[in-house]
């Protein structure tokens, strides 16, 4: 039997079965669910008067006897007998701690002899101050209280140090039947078994008569509080975690219970989230018409989620609209259309016509119902011009658009559709907030994660993140979209976001009817999402200028105390090679004109090439089927010839190209149109974008919706 007794070290790890604790960054303790030791005291913090009350009521042979005290049995044989019945136990402190580790309740000789074996082997391989340690801080006090740390709080709301030894006798006394003798269920018996150990404590010499009298002598002034830890501060954050947990381990692991998880939650952020979120619900949302909101803020140099706010009342709603909302995310997505771009070899000075476009039966539309003309296509991106986004992606393909998109970190299913480029898909602020940080670590994308480790009961490390940064998009290509998006914050419509001096890169984002305010934005060490709405997807009248305030009032605190570092410089844009292959789209038709005044356009079909004729006619889209989704080359099979098409939407060949600039060029000091978005029926009149220390006026009410269209996904309505 002594053979295969366990390790008694596994005591100085033990936790019970049915625990989960989740930890911050900073070892802090999240939440402590089942019957788990909320606070654990070293042996240098637990009070003299604890040990020494332990002692008497207990064990008082401790520190004589090698585990088993025989003495003690036959004392209390002797009590039990004149008493008639059980009044004094036999146990040791170090039987008990052998019964709680490693052993059940049963009444049996063998489980007897195997508490008496093993506690004999503890006191062998341990100290008496480690088995005596472990012992006051897993014994169960009742109320949930497992040690006298979590029995202070639990029944005077106090740390153990602020007890009285009046106090300190009343939780002792409970130790051998914490139900029975609780103060909650019988004050009277609890006064008794206080006085109990009093009167032991002055036997043991440890108290004098007086103090015994004094504190025998004093009521009780109970204030219970529920166990420390016991529900969550940040409910969003550790009900994903634990929705993550059976991913990562074993589901046997997660039942058995007794798991310690570590996490990347930053605390400090994680407050300050939460109390941006309730103020922008309660100083926006009544004017704009949006109940609900939601934060996600992620260190991308390692994926670190360092704050998740995904609503406002956790209590009324268990909703996370970080990870569970799947929203339309309007002009944000242009920034994966535009990267695809520069991937490819484009420099961000093409020019492209910013006029009326119908390509096969779709036609965007700018907010406003307004032309521009020639717009490089990093103007057009500042200014958020849709018409400019989907001739874009028309010459980039959408194989490529999507493949990068979710390489940069989008896992939502997106869709090869014209609308794409104005965010027609459904995606949730979580991924696409990663796929931003990309950008801001010069392309080199590392999955956001909330878990870090995963430890079981032994303290032995079960899961172990291991997330390798991976280059999604070339170094190049992700620094020359930073200062593109720079431009959105300094002069277009991100201008809410500006942090003064610290240079910002970001993109709003509306959805149709103002359904979804969004704001993407980062500095270098900290990439933070932010979206407005209502859950029933109801129209607000609010503009993503909002979002980008509500942006700026959590990242002014949260980045005070980081240095200020800038973005890498402009890369060399002259000699630049595509380190993607683009696989341009052959529309069935198109309609556009040449000049933003025209009234009459030019309609006509497209000119395939010659591998595009030989394509089956069943993988091509006809005029007259009036389909949204055009012809597109699979992914499996690029086209033969590795020069790129051109593009059908250049500027006039009369115009001049911009000239390439020796230091980094200056966004355009006139301030932008609003920013717009893809409505089927005619926008609202523009919005102007609010200037940066005052919250944006509430929109007028949005047109009704007219009939949709037949097939087309939804259309983005309007951007500010």
């Amino acid at each position: 039997m002594r053979a295969d007794l366990p390790d008694p070290e596994d005591a100085l790890t033990y936790t019970r079965d049915g625990t989960l604790t989740i930890e911050a960054v900073d070892g802090t303790i999240l939440q402590q669910l089942g019957p788990a030791t909320r606070e654990s005291l070293t042996w240098d913090d637990i009070p003299i008067e604890v040990k020494e009350a332990f002692l008497a009521s207990e064990d008082n042979d401790f520190y004589e006897h090698e585990g088993v005290a025989y003495r003690a049995i036959a004392r209390a044989v002797l009590a039990n007998v004149r008493a008639g019945e059980v009044v004094e136990g036999a146990s040791t402190i170090t039987q008990q701690l052998a019964r709680i580790v490693f052993l059940d309740q049963d009444q049996t000789l063998e489980r007897k002899l195997r508490e008496a074996l093993l506690a004999q082997k503890m006191e062998q391989e341990l100290t008496k101050d480690q088995i005596f340690e472990r012992y006051i801080n897993l014994v169960y006090l009742g109320g949930g209280a497992y040690g006298i740390a979590d029995a202070a709080w639990v029944y005077f709301s106090k740390s153990v140090d602020e007890l009285t030894l009046s106090e300190i006798a009343m939780i002792v006394g409970l130790a051998p039947a914490p139900s029975e003798f609780s103060p909650l269920v019988n004050e009277d018996v609890a006064l008794r078994r206080r006085n109990l150990v009093l009167e032991r404590m002055e036997e043991a010499g440890y108290i004098t008569s007086q103090e015994r009298q004094a504190a025998a002598a004093t009521e009780l002034a109970l204030t219970p509080s529920d166990p420390r830890n016991l529900y969550s501060r940040f409910p969003y954050f550790t009900q994903y975690v634990r929705q993550q947990l059976p991913l990562l381990v074993d589901p046997q692991d997660v039942e058995i219970g007794g798991l310690t998880i570590e996490t990347t939650l930053n605390p400090q952020l994680q407050e300050l989230a939460r109390q941006t979120v309730n103020q922008a619900i309660a100083d926006y949302g009544p004017g704009q018409r949006f109940t609900q909101a939601a934060l996600v803020a992620i260190d991308p140099r390692n994926g670190y989620i360092h704050a998740m706010v995904g609503g406002n009342d956790f209590n009324e709603s268990q909703f996370n609209r970080v990870v569970q909302a799947q929203r339309q995310p309007g002009s944000t997505f242009k920034t994966f259309i535009y990267a695809t771009a520069i991937a490819g070899g484009f420099s961000p000075y093409k020019s492209y016509v910013d006029a009326k476009l119908v390509v096969d039966g779709y036609e965007p539309k700018n907010y406003g119902e307004n032309y521009s003309g020639n717009q490089s296509m990093r103007d057009a991106l500042i200014r958020s011009v849709n018409i400019i986004a989907v001739k874009v992606l028309i010459d980039v393909g959408f194989d490529p658009a999507i493949e990068v998109a979710e390489r940069m970190g989008i896992r939502s299913p997106l869709i090869p559709a014209y609308s794409l480029a104005l965010g027609s898909v459904e995606v949730n602020l979580l991924e696409l907030t990663g796929a931003y940080g990309t950008l801001a670590t010069s392309g080199t994308h590392i999955e956001p994660h909330g878990i870090t480790r995963i430890l079981n009961r032994r303290g032995e490390v079960i899961y172990e993140a291991d997330f390798a940064a991976e280059q999604s998009i070339d170094e190049d290509s992700a620094n020359i979209m930073t200062w593109m998006l720079r431009g959105v914050v300094t002069s277009g419509t991100g201008r809410n976001a500006s942090l003064g001096n610290r240079p910002v890169a970001g993109k709003t984002g509306t959805s149709e009817n103002r359904r979804d305010l969004w704001f993407i934005g980062y500095v270098p060490q900290m990439v933070t999402g932010v979206w407005l709405g209502n859950d029933d997807n109801t129209p607000t009248r609010g503009a993503s200028s909002t979002a980008a305030r509500v942006w700026r009032n959590f990242m002014n605190p949260a980045v005070e105390d980081m240095p200020v570092e800038s973005f890498p410089e402009l890369p060399q844009l002259r000699g630049r090679e595509a380190t993607i292959e683009l696989q341009r789209v052959r529309p069935g038709r198109i309609q556009e004109a040449r000049d933003p005044g025209d009234d009459d356009s030019e309609e006509r079909a497209s000119e395939p090439s010659q591998e595009a004729a030989e394509e089956s006619s069943n993988n091509r889209s006809t005029s007259s089927d009036r389909q949204e989704t055009p012809n597109r080359t699979s992914r499996s099979s690029p086209p033969e010839s590795p020069e790129p098409v051109p593009s059908r939407f250049e500027r006039p060949a009369d115009i001049e190209p911009r000239a390439e600039p020796v230091a980094r060029p200056q966004a355009p000091a006139a301030p932008p149109p609003a920013e717009p978005a893809e409505p089927v029926a005619p926008a609202p009149e523009p919005e102007p974008v609010a200037p940066v220390d005052a919250a944006p006026a509430p929109a007028p009410d949005p047109p009704p919706a007219p009939a949709p269209a037949p097939e087309p996904p939804p259309a983005v309505d309007a951007e500010e």
